[in-house]
């Protein structure tokens, strides 16, 4: 039996996580690996309480080593001084990290310094803008990996260009000679589990009915620093947003809000604010919108999969392929090119299939059961 460490710090890592952690307590994969579910504590949430973890169906964390706050370099220290205590105590067969946070990065460091094999979810993701924390962080992890579990072509071959090939399916792959699989996405499992719990929800419940929302409307998500915290592209999205003459809705990031008081800028009346929602009524709104405009990579994705086209408010993104397919334009904080793609048209024609069948889970346990 295999035991996985699996590193988790931020909500949308849980709802990844869950994914593969359901699977091993499933019946058919409970025999050949056990986990031990590590919360970095990287992201607090107060909502991340015991309801969150019984409502979303997650595993709740068996450890939560509580390190929060501070700056990236002590956040990252602090992580890996506690993770490294836990992988001696624990003595995992490998060690599983998602995505692109400190989280990931303190967890691919503290498992690699101590010999033991790393796997690394959504590898080979590249925005080619190395000034973002978060790709210091995916490519780091990467170069630290014996498994690249990749979820698009896209990202195996960023890796071959970066020089790193696949030992093959039927080799034991090594850090210095990792294995490169597209196993899919691991987020789009998560969309079609959890919208069929979402639409199990009674009408009372919904976010549509909850809101009294009754019209056709844009969703708004931000919350990047990129964007957050610079006066001038805030305030120039702002005043797209208000000459659109689109309803937009907008779940406000506490970030986001400090820096409108802070700047001293006024939220245009077509935008209408609300408080932050759960992933639940997000998955609601985001079916039920006419269009996304976002700077979150997970919304992007989360547009695509519900067939809605997205405005995405950033210099490039990493998931080049939404781009390709003309069902994600990315803008900027450019006022015209905002307004642009806010009334072109819907692309016509099916949607590819860009983040596998909904079995990277799956797909992921089969590569690591070696």
């Amino acid at each position: 039996m295999h035991h996985i460490m699996s590193i988790i710090g931020a909500r949308p890592q849980f709802v990844k996580a869950a994914v593969v952690s359901r699977l091993i307590r499933s019946e058919a994969w409970r025999d050949r690996f056990s986990e031990t579910l590590v919360h970095t504590g990287q992201h607090y949430d107060e909502n991340m309480s015991a309801v969150f973890f019984r409502e979303m169906r997650i595993p709740e964390p068996d450890i939560n080593l509580g390190v929060g706050g501070g700056s990236h370099g002590s956040m990252t220290g602090r992580m890996l001084e506690g993770l490294e205590r836990l992988i001696l105590e624990r003595k995992p067969d490998l060690v599983l990290v998602y995505g692109d946070t400190n989280s990931t990065l303190a967890g691919a460091l503290a498992a690699s310094k101590l010999l033991v094999p790393v796997a690394h979810v959504e590898a080979g993701l590249r925005s080619f803008n190395k000034r973002m924390p978060e790709e210091q962080n995916r490519i780091l992890a990467d170069r630290l990996s014996t498994w690249l579990l990749c979820p698009t072509e896209t990202a195996v071959r960023n890796l071959s260009r970066e020089g790193v090939e696949d030992t093959g399916p039927g080799a034991a792959p090594t850090a210095d000679s990792p294995r490169v699989a597209n196993v899919g996405d691991v987020m789009y499992d998560a969309s079609l589990f959890y919208r069929s719990i979402a639409a199990e929800r009674p009408a009372e419940d919904r976010a549509l009915r909850r809101l009294g929302i009754d019209g056709p409307f844009h969703l708004l998500t931000l919350h990047r620093a990129e964007n957050s915290d610079d006066r001038g592209r805030l305030a120039s999205i702002l005043s797209a947003l208000g000459s659109s003459g689109k309803s937009i809705l907008f779940p406000l990031h506490p970030r986001t809000r400090k820096m409108l008081e802070a700047f001293g800028l006024t939220v245009p009346g077509n935008v209408r604010v609300i408080e932050p929602v759960g992933f639940l009524d997000m998955l609601d709104l985001e079916r039920e919108c006419e269009g996304v405009i976002t700077d979150s990579g997970g919304v992007q994705k989360e547009a695509f999969f519900f067939g809605k086209p997205c405005v995405t408010l950033r210099d490039q993104t990493e998931w080049t392929e939404t781009v390709e397919s003309g069902w994600n334009r990315v803008v900027r904080a450019e006022p015209r090119a905002i307004l642009s793609a806010l009334s072109a048209p819907i692309p016509s024609g099916s949607r590819p299939e860009l983040y596998g069948s909904g079995d990277a889970g799956e797909r992921i346990l089969a590569e690591l059961d070696h």
